[in-house]
């Protein structure tokens, strides 16, 4: 069962969420947290206290609770998963493959896929859309024990991910993404439909099961007028990492 200051720090994110408190905003007082959800002042300062670790509030010594967030991460998969996040949002995702062969592993594939150089690894090329249109360029290597099944999903199918699940119970459990700036080239301006040169948003990521073992790593670009990422970390929490160009 949960505890009840669980449930009541869920139900002020669930309001946070909902924008009931703004980013800005004031939480009401614990005393008169407490008269609404009828439980003692110490189960309110539980229940704030988990908020204030995740950084969703903030406060001063004798001031109320301060809303500093008002969106939380989403989930493994909406970051994943395009299709998911976009489903997440309400929009509909498509996606085009634009070319796929087999290619001898490079030194890089080798290193980021734990596998030997020179084994035959599936090279996808994938045009992603929301809504029809185009904001979204992958360039996926997969590692060889997959790329079989990767090969035999239609070129228009709008999830690989929610395919492999369903095809192979694949997993997709973990994933790092270091985020960039590129210009467009020729062929990234072509299939986007933008001018050569313009600013595209690179995130080059590794996805490996629950056990680590790499299935995939991808360079994917974005449309720079389509689609931004943000971070929210705090002194308890905090996922993100300065790093010099490579």
């Amino acid at each position: 069962m949960t505890a009840r200051h669980e449930h009541i720090a869920d139900e002020l994110r669930r309001a946070i969420d909902r924008e009931e408190y703004t980013v800005g905003s004031r939480l009401p007082s614990e005393a008169e947290l407490a008269a609404h959800y009828g439980v003692s002042r110490g189960t309110v300062r539980q229940a704030v206290a988990a908020l204030t670790a995740e950084g969703l509030i903030g406060s001063r010594q004798g001031a109320r609770r301060v809303v500093l967030a008002g969106r939380r991460s989403q989930s493994f998969a909406e970051l994943r998963s395009f299709a998911q996040w976009a489903q997440a949002m309400g929009r509909e995702a498509t996606g085009r493959v634009m070319g796929q062969e087999y290619r001898p592993a490079t030194a890089e594939d080798a290193v980021r896929l734990q596998l030997r150089e020179g084994i035959p690894v599936l090279n996808v090329l994938r045009v992603r859309g929301l809504d029809g249109e185009p904001v979204l360029l992958e360039r996926t290597v997969y590692a060889d024990w997959i790329s079989p099944a990767v090969e035999t999903i239609e070129p228009d199918c709008p999830s690989v991910t929610q395919r492999l699940y369903h095809d192979t119970g694949l997993v997709f459990a973990y994933g790092e993404h270091v985020i960039d700036a590129v210009a467009a080239g020729a062929q990234d301006a072509a299939l986007l439909g933008i001018r050569r040169t313009s600013p595209l948003l690179r995130v080059r990521r590794i996805t490996t099961t629950r056990e680590g073992r790499p299935v995939e790593w991808s360079d994917d670009r974005y449309r720079s007028d389509a689609v931004s990422f943000s971070v929210h970390n705090s002194t308890g929490n905090n996922a993100l990492a300065r790093n010099t160009a490579e």
